[in-house]
């Protein structure tokens, strides 16, 4: 595309108008009215309990309350992420246990005795939800273990007609499919059909020392596919590997104001601090109409209702009212695939998973609780708070809002979170590209992924791979992969001395 990203932002900023009030896309400074679901009193105390702080000798009020009143209480285990958040009322408790038994559902190929549970696939990555939100969590690599359930190859390809370059510049399309594997490489299949093929990575590692004299070593992964079997992918195919994101605060980061997120986007750095944060564009299927990409390792996807229909289609192989897909994500050359008979029930609606089952999936995804923070006040956990702010890592991973007051669920409105992230797509440098463009993000861009609830990786998921495809096999190994805009922090964590260091990482523990 030959167009500057940022004019086309602007191009399509009206789309925001009508969400989002009157803004101006740039620094937060430069917000003035932006949020109209507030009375300028309360606009007042939104701006200064938003205000990044400048004490860090005592915790900021509510600090340790990750997600508001939403905040999880519960005793930390293996299931700290899969709990309801706490002020949802009675009622939605029960529907959050009935979405949480279809998220952990596993689905069957057609036809099948067991009626509205059948058709899987039929070419699949996963059989259930839970499947590769294992615990709710983070996904992991491939480590000893064929096991590529929790990661995945995601396809695309650059416009090779002028149509196709349309699509993609009116946001019809996020991306354009392999011709004959599609968005996803999908390894596995129903009885009958071969799975398309198989992930391959292979490491080389780089050395890295730190103030001090300590070597930390990296680990560079390079991406191939095996075992292909239905021919050989499109020249011009990219592959991303993404491993799945925890669920924590779904609903909540839905109901950050638009004008919040686009207050922090300066696309053309023109306060010379050298991070461009920009905001993602994503079309709303409920509306037809352009908003604001907020889910997503590209935030590729508007809603968490959105985010959760792309992952039954292209995932399971699950058609939706969004995404009315049946054979999920066979393309036409894969005619045997085609020809597979779907599971949808006439009497149930036109989608294998009809809209009462979207509602329910879509409520518990939104209704994950953020655990509350521990060690918050302790004084090592201020004193990395301190560095995380003097290292410049707060210009990206942008600490906390205040959500809608006019949120569609009460239980989301009007809640002080601090989820560390702008929730803009940044240039992370050669390093982390994955060379694939989706929507306004190029390969070299990724949305900034909210840390809250990041120290309990060990705890829930049992390992602590990090990064969009779980090269980082720890917090620190994280920070030295960060190139581009986040040079800067990258290099000043690794110039810090090692009780410096070892303070942040417990701030970021404690999150």
């Amino acid at each position: 595309m030959t167009e500057r990203p940022a004019r086309r932002l602007l191009a399509v900023s009206a789309a925001f108008t009508v969400a989002a009030g009157v803004f101006v896309l740039g620094s937060a400074q430069s917000q003035t009215r932006g949020r109209d679901d507030l009375s300028d009193k309360d606009l007042r105390r939104v701006q200064a309990i938003t205000a990044l702080t400048t004490d860090f000798s005592k915790a900021e009020p509510y600090e340790a309350m990750s997600a508001g009143a939403a905040t999880s209480l519960a005793k930390i285990d293996r299931n700290s992420f899969s709990h309801f958040s706490e002020n949802i009322t009675f009622k939605e408790r029960e529907t959050f246990k009935l979405g949480n038994a279809l998220f952990q559902k596993l689905w069957v190929s057609s036809p099948s005795s067991t009626q509205a549970s059948d058709g899987l696939g039929p070419l699949y990555n996963a059989r259930s939800c839970q499947s590769c939100h294992i615990k709710d969590g983070r996904g992991h690599p491939p480590e000893d273990t064929a096991d590529a359930t929790s990661m995945f190859l995601r396809l695309a390809r650059p416009a090779a007609t002028p149509e196709e370059a349309a699509a993609l510049k009116n946001f019809q399309v996020m991306s354009l499919p392999d011709p004959t594997y599609g968005r996803q490489l999908q390894d596995q299949a129903i009885t009958g059909l071969k799975a398309e093929g198989r992930m391959v990575i292979a490491y080389t590692e780089q050395s890295v020392t730190l103030a001090g004299g300590d070597v930390v070593r990296l680990r560079r992964p390079t991406y191939s596919v095996a075992d292909l079997a239905y021919g050989t992918l499109d020249a011009t195919t990219t592959l991303s590997p993404r491993v799945t994101q925890p669920m924590l605060g779904l609903g909540l980061i839905e109901a950050i104001h638009a004008a919040d997120i686009l207050a922090l986007a300066d696309p053309d750095d023109a306060n010379g601090d050298g991070i461009s944060g920009k905001a993602a564009i994503a079309v709303d299927p409920k509306t037809g109409k352009p908003a604001l990409g907020r889910f997503g390792w590209k935030a590729q996807s508007a809603t968490v209702r959105q985010q959760s229909a792309d992952a039954f289609a292209f995932d399971i192989g699950i058609s939706t009212p969004e995404v009315p897909l049946h054979q999920g994500d066979c393309m036409p050359a894969q005619t045997a695939c085609i020809e597979r008979p779907d599971g949808a029930q006439k009497r149930l609606g036109d989608a294998e998973a009809p809209p009462p089952v979207m509602d329910l999936v879509t409520f518990y995804a939104e209704n994950l609780a953020v655990p509350a923070r521990r060690k918050a006040s302790f004084a090592e956990t201020l004193a990395g708070k301190r560095l995380f702010y003097e290292t410049g890592c707060v210009s990206c991973h942008h600490p906390k809002f205040v959500t809608r007051r006019d949120a569609a669920n009460a239980a989301q409105a009007f809640q002080l979170i601090w989820p560390y992230s702008d929730f803009l797509l940044h240039d992370m440098g050669e390093g982390l590209a994955d060379g694939q463009q989706v929507g306004v993000a190029s390969g070299q861009e990724w949305r900034t992924p909210p840390l809250w609830g990041i120290g309990l990786t060990k705890t829930v998921n049992g390992h602590t791979f990090f990064l969009h495809d779980g090269r980082a096999r720890s917090l620190t190994e994280a920070i030295l992969w960060h190139g581009g805009e986040g040079q800067k922090s990258r290099d000043r964590f690794a110039t810090l001395e090692k009780h410096d260091r070892d303070a942040l990482l417990t701030f970021l523990e404690s999150l």
